[in-house]
């Protein structure tokens, strides 16, 4: 048998390298040579008709055409989002299933202790918009201003609620984070959704309420409530008197609700990247940006390495608020 000298092993080593940087390479050409040459698949893990939904529908019809495939949308509901994400995280990781993916999904992971599927499971693509709850009081409360509220139901322990859009979603969350900073007694009314929750609002049913803008949006012209403020970074265009808590001196509400795209991890970066650049072109269209702002959002689409930034700062962002308030959903 023929020695093996150090350099013969070195020289090896380096060979074996390079043909497997060339393999890498190809395998990567390789993934987006071909892709896609069937349909895509987006999973909305709500029921049909919600915000999710409606924007999965208007970005699918442009990025099908930016993708030369068919882009069609499945609905998965159930279990507060939980059985459509799960599909997703568990899905072949090859581009073809993808998920419009929301805030919840760092949420859950502090709520639930048993989620069948980890956030780990499933990769940031691209988020297409930001979203906020507004705070709203009924109009014939003797109130005009977020610090009176506040007095106001400091001086009236037990008489008054907050109503949100379902348990252990943002506006339940908020809610409890209100409560905590300002030392105040309001009773937590949980609905099924934004959409029964604007009509117990509307009909007097509420004191106050954490709502999306998305739904509130065709109402801020109504005389049945005020608003008081609003979640997230920065003022909203649709209600530009409206403060955001941040302004009131109440840290913790900066993080803004959110909707994006999500794939299976493992799935190929060359892919990730060629999914996150048409989905990012899709958003810079001005019917979808038009369309979204008019729904009371703001039109993102940004990298897949921003998004994942992001994700990880909400998660821990969410993981003290779920401390702070003590809130578990099991």
């Amino acid at each position: 048998m023929k020695k093996v000298t150090r350099r013969t092993a070195v020289s090896m080593m380096c060979a074996a390298v390079v043909g497997m940087s060339a393999l890498l390479t190809a395998n990567a050409q390789a993934s987006t040579d071909n892709y896609p040459d069937k349909p895509i698949r987006i999973v909305v893990p709500f029921p049909p008709g919600g915000g999710t939904d409606t924007i999965a529908r208007m970005i699918s019809h442009e990025l099908a055409n930016e993708l030369g495939t068919t882009v069609w949308v499945e609905n998965k509901p159930g279990a507060s989002g939980t059985i459509g994400n799960q599909s997703v995280a568990k899905a072949a990781p090859d581009g073809y299933t993808v998920l419009l993916g929301i805030t919840a999904l760092v949420q859950a992971p502090w709520l639930y202790k048993n989620l069948p599927y980890d956030i780990s499971e499933l990769k940031p693509v691209s988020q297409v918009a930001l979203s906020s709850d507004v705070f709203v009081v009924k109009s014939d409360l003797p109130v005009n201003t977020m610090e009176e509220f506040i007095e106001h139901v400091k001086k009236n322990p037990g008489k008054y609620s907050y109503g949100s859009y379902g348990n252990g979603t943002s506006s339940h969350l908020h809610g409890e984070q209100f409560k905590v900073i300002n030392g105040i007694d309001l009773m937590h009314i949980p609905y099924r959704g934004s959409g029964p929750e604007v009509t117990a609002m509307l009909s007097g049913e509420l004191t106050s309420a954490f709502i999306d803008i998305t739904a509130i949006s065709p109402h801020l012209k109504s005389d049945k409530f005020k608003v008081l403020g609003v979640t997230g970074s920065k003022r909203l265009t649709s209600l530009p008197e409206a403060r955001t808590f941040n302004e009131m001196g109440m840290e913790g509400f900066n993080a803004n609700g959110w909707f994006g795209f999500f794939v299976p991890a493992g799935t190929p970066e060359p892919v990730v990247d060629l999914l996150s650049g048409k989905i990012q072109k899709v958003m810079k269209a001005p019917k979808i940006h038009d369309r979204l702002t008019d729904m009371g959002l703001i039109p993102v689409g940004n990298s897949a390495a921003e998004y994942a930034r992001i994700v990880k700062d909400d998660l821990a962002e969410y993981g003290k608020v779920a401390k702070e308030t003590g809130i578990r959903m099991d």
